[in-house]
């Protein structure tokens, strides 16, 4: 290294160490927001030539104490403008870098599945790692069945001054490795995705590995999925026009697919990406199967990615969670299931499996303002009897109206700026209004009057106003009692024993859901509430709980009541494979179904049982990774794990989702109730007071189980 050379290397290396500072002095508390960002952006003006690394470096950092969602958004975002603007000097003027979408990244691969039994935990590649010596993964754009996606910069691309040098890279999960067929699965899917050329579905380039790892490189994509549009706390509807033009777009992709001999398999809003163009495109065939099984065909004889049993239960139709062969009709259920979200902001059966409508008998509302023919059109798409659905994606297309479109119009995805230049606009109106003078029958103010010649008020009078006459004095009308208020009756509910209840307020009217002990009682608590002043009728949805379930109330059970205050996702339920109805006897498989909250979170479940004793079903020595996306939905316990046994009756199964790692280990597979308690106790109170109340996600199962049937 030359004497030139030297202080320009020390330079660098102390930019990397004053940002990791920097970082550290803001997760400390001693460095507050604004000031950290002040001296991100001072570092990125000072430092032009180190921009990239500093990306590695915030990466880094956040692997070993995660920030705030919006704080490495907002520091991610900042970092790759100026990576972008080193990009465009040297390629020129022309350059249409996209502006990234932070996604908080994991440093192992997302998803929850149970490992096999002894076996080795290999490192996953990610964020600051390259591929190959080619392809540097710099950001987590998401996750699929099979894999995490990453934003990549393609160096030879880069060299070569190509104006888009970013790609996406699909590399396999650490878990999918494992299975036997995985390697076949994402060969296949590289080779049938490429087969599908349509502007509407995802362009898929190479298929290729780095060693053990295996991954597939496909067009990058600047926008943001249907789910984030879906899941957005201020989503509600989307104008019919709106929403046709969303769903003509995927319908084009599905037709495409499907004229082909492709079922994708796994339609659903995650899987099709809004990008910052206008344009809709569908991605991740990975599961798609071939219905049209010609005897030429010879992957249908080898591999089935079916057998793999990646699907998402909300978008599934009956016959495949019943396994059933493909068929177009089961993505034209998902189809009408997106449909029905985008019209209304909310899924057609509660975000119910198909089967579990099917057998409550469930019928999806009408959606407000839905003509006859759209309503028909969107009914048949969801019927759950593939006989009865809508056969093609074009029929339905042409039912719901969206072949008679004469022009595409931009899809708003984010509607903050619209919705604030709507405010200041009526602000101007308002401001004019009160300024200008009224015409019409609108009577302006009066003003002093004015004779020609005669100062303003002389020689002229109002005349007085007429005299007012009293009104005869009235008994006083005692004022009602005021509505209970939201404080008061949470009062009420810190003082009940041994529970966990969430209150809302309608009118007059008391609701509280959650858990209560069985020793209190819905009634005496139902009395409790009617004694409030202004309380006028109580609903309660409860589930009683045992004397035994106290001490995991006495811990857990603020930490569900916040979340659900706050409307979190996560949540636990029982998997509709487990045990015929949730019907749960000796012998039967149990398998649960886990929805992860807003944030990058690490998950446990935890199986109380009667004996005093819980059992760690995840994170435990055979599935150790843990770390899952947000609002990330998957099943655990599908390789059949866990099995019902003795002692038998009311247990709880209990999910809890953190921002950080619950315990610096894996705890034992199963320990004594009360010792685990204490130190859970324990480890969420730290972790409240350093990350905050929303950093703690916990939901409750109770479940039954007996000898037999």
């Amino acid at each position: 290294m030359s004497e030139e050379e030297a202080p320009r290397a020390l330079d660098h290396d102390d930019d990397m160490d004053n940002l990791a500072d920097t970082l550290h002095q803001f997760q400390s508390g001693s460095l507050g927001q604004a000031e950290m960002l002040a001296r991100v952006d001072r570092l990125l003006a000072d430092t032009p030539e180190s921009v990239s690394s500093l990306l590695k470096t915030l990466n880094e950092v956040h692997r070993h104490a995660p920030l705030p969602a919006e704080v490495y958004g907002e520091v991610e975002r900042r970092i790759a403008q100026a990576i972008e603007a080193r990009q465009r000097q040297r390629v020129g003027d022309e350059e249409t870098y996209v502006q990234t979408k932070p996604v908080q990244p994991p440093t192992q691969p997302a998803g929850i599945a149970g490992g096999q039994p002894g076996a080795p935990a290999e490192r996953m590649k990610g964020v600051g790692d390259t591929l190959n010596g080619r392809f540097v993964l710099e950001e987590c754009v998401g996750f699929g069945g099979m894999g995490t996606v990453y934003k990549a910069l393609d160096l030879r691309k880069l060299e070569a001054s190509d104006r888009h040098p970013y790609i996406a890279i699909k590399v396999l999960n650490v878990q999918f490795q494992g299975h036997p067929k995985s390697l076949i699965a994402l060969q296949r899917e590289a080779r049938k995705a490429q087969a599908l050329a349509h502007p509407n579905i995802v362009a898929v380039y190479d298929f290729d590995r780095d060693g053990a790892m295996v991954y597939i490189t496909m067009e990058y994509l600047s926008g943001k999925s249907l789910s984030q549009l879906l899941r957005a706390p201020d989503f509600r509807a989307l104008p019919f026009d709106d929403a046709l033009d969303i769903v003509c777009g995927m319908g084009k992709a599905l037709a495409y697919a499907h004229e082909r001999g492709f079922v994708h398999c796994d339609f659903k809003p995650a899987n099709v990406i809004l990008t910052d163009a206008g344009g809709v495109k569908v991605i991740d065939f990975g599961i798609a199967r071939v219905f049209q099984k010609a005897e030429e065909d010879a992957d249908v004889t080898v591999f089935d990615p079916g057998s793999l049993g990646a699907l998402t239960p909300a978008y599934a139709s009956p016959e495949m969670l019943e396994n059933r062969e493909p068929d177009p009709r089961d993505d034209i259920y998902a189809l009408g299931c997106i449909t029905y979200e985008l019209l209304t902001g909310r899924h057609p059966f509660n975000r119910l499996s198909a089967i579990q409508a099917r057998d409550a008998g469930l019928r999806p509302q009408r959606p407000p303002g839905l003509g006859h023919r759209q309503w028909r059109a969107l009914r048949n798409a969801l019927a759950l009897r593939r006989e009865a659905r809508t056969p093609t994606v074009n029929g339905f297309l042409n039912e719901i109206g969206a072949r008679d479109m004469r022009r595409r119009r931009p899809v708003l995805i984010g509607t903050g700026a619209a919705l604030a230049a709507g405010a200041a606009a009526l602000v101007v109106f308002v401001a004019l209004r009160l300024l200008l003078p009224r015409h019409g029958n609108e009577q302006a103010p009066l003003a002093p009057a004015v004779v020609a010649g005669t100062p303003a008020g002389a020689g002229r009078t109002r005349p007085p106003p007429p005299a007012r006459v009293p009104a005869p004095a009235r008994a006083p009308v005692p004022a009602p009692a005021p509505a209970p208020t939201l404080a008061a009756v949470s009062a009420v509910l810190a003082g009940v024993p041994c529970s966990a209840l969430v209150p809302a307020i309608d009118g007059r009217a008391v609701r509280v859901q959650g858990y209560l002990a069985r020793s209190v009682g819905a009634a005496r608590l139902k009395k409790m509430l009617a004694a409030l002043a202004g309380v006028s009728g109580v609903d309660l949805a409860l589930h009683e709980i045992g004397d035994d379930e106290c001490p995991l109330m006495r811990v857990l059970g603020r930490y569900w009541a916040a979340h659900r205050m706050a409307g979190g996702a996560a949540a636990i339920r029982l998997n509709p494979g487990s045990g015929k109805g949730g019907d749960l006897a000796a012998g039967d498989t149990l398998m649960v179904d886990v929805t992860t909250p807003d944030y990058q979170s690490y998950v446990t479940v935890d199986y109380f049982v009667l004996d005093g004793h819980v059992v760690h079903l995840l994170p435990n020595a055979a599935a150790r990774e843990n770390l899952a996306p947000p609002r990330y939905t998957a099943t655990i316990g599908s390789l059949g794990n866990w099995v019902i046994g003795p002692p038998f009756g009311t247990e709880m199964l209990v999910l809890v989702a953190t921002a950080v790692p619950l315990f610096d280990g894996v705890r034992p597979d199963a320990e004594s109730g009360p010792a685990y308690l204490r130190a859970l106790d324990d480890r969420l109170a730290r972790i409240v007071k350093a990350h905050g109340a929303g950093a703690v996600a916990v939901d409750f199962l109770p479940i039954k189980t007996h000898a037999g049937r």
